[in-house]
């Protein structure tokens, strides 16, 4: 049994399952206020809690000519507007140390990416706001090993944190989504996120831009659900052609319900 974890109003390790959604990074405000409220709708149709997924900054890109987001000032403006007319929780990634305190006056949860969760200046600078951490255990990590991580956070006083599973390196320029890394990640005592989208991932295949295979996307995220995940992330786009970042991997709007009706359907036998 995990902690509960409240974030806002969404509570992370009990019988419900949270969605964390939004675009891969902020395109503009206007973008960012349509999806949050898109999505918002879709997840209380379907009766699933929701926290908004947007990134003021991609600063792991592929490309150097990458579009990266507004940047942090714009950015977490845009992202307050969010909370204020929408009314959700927000999340999105801090990549230095320095920018945890800002951002945590804005975020109800700061996220350690991937590449960086063994950082230990930010990990600890995240954890010292006080706000929900989410990190995204580390693709060349094994589950394991993310003990090191929460006790990290601990240490720095911190004891809302989530732990997000986005696959393994399996090879070149692939992943491969282990489902044991969920119960294996939940012996920490913390809610474990599945990551569907960056879990389908193909880096560096279509050159200078992230590949990937959307279509395995609904059978990871159901197969992470049975597994026991407690929340699902997943990065949604009304134009998923048109994304300006992870294109290929960005799960459609149009699409979503579907997909949600069908996870809290499996949620629910899970449960009992």
């Amino acid at each position: 049994m995990s902690n509960i974890i409240q974030t806002g109003s969404v509570s992370f390790g009990g019988d419900a399952l949270p969605i964390i959604a939004g675009p891969c990074v902020i395109e503009s405000r206007e973008h960012s206020l349509f999806m949050a409220d898109a999505i918002a709708n879709e997840c209380s149709k379907v009766g699933l809690p929701f926290v908004f997924k947007n990134s003021f900054d991609k600063a792991n890109r592929t490309s150097g000519d990458a579009f990266r987001g507004p940047g942090l000032d714009e950015g977490l403006e845009i992202l307050s507007a969010v909370k204020e007319k929408v009314g959700i929780p927000v999340l999105t990634d801090v990549h230095l140390p320095n920018q945890c305190a800002m951002v945590g006056e804005v975020a109800d949860v700061l996220q350690i990416p991937a590449f960086l969760c063994r950082q230990t200046d930010l990990i600890e600078a995240a954890a010292k706001t006080g706000k929900t951490v989410n990190v995204k255990k580390g693709q060349f990590l094994s589950p394991w090993k993310v003990g090191s991580i929460v006790s990290k956070i601990e240490k720095a006083g911190g004891y809302q944190i989530l732990l997000t599973d986005r696959g393994t390196t399996f090879g070149y320029e692939s992943l491969i989504s282990d489902m044991r890394s969920i119960p294996v990640m939940k012996e920490t005592g913390y809610p474990v996120i599945f990551d569907a989208t960056h879990s389908s991932q193909m880096p560096g295949r279509s050159g200078s831009n992230t590949g990937g295979s959307r279509e395995f996307i609904p059978t990871m995220t159901k197969s992470a659900v049975a597994a026991g995940a407690d929340g699902i992330f997943m990065e949604v786009h009304d134009n998923v052609n048109e994304a300006k970042s992870d294109a290929a991997t960005q799960w459609p709007l149009d699409q979503l319900e579907d997909l949600l009706v069908s996870i809290k359907r499996i949620r629910e036998a899970v449960c009992g």
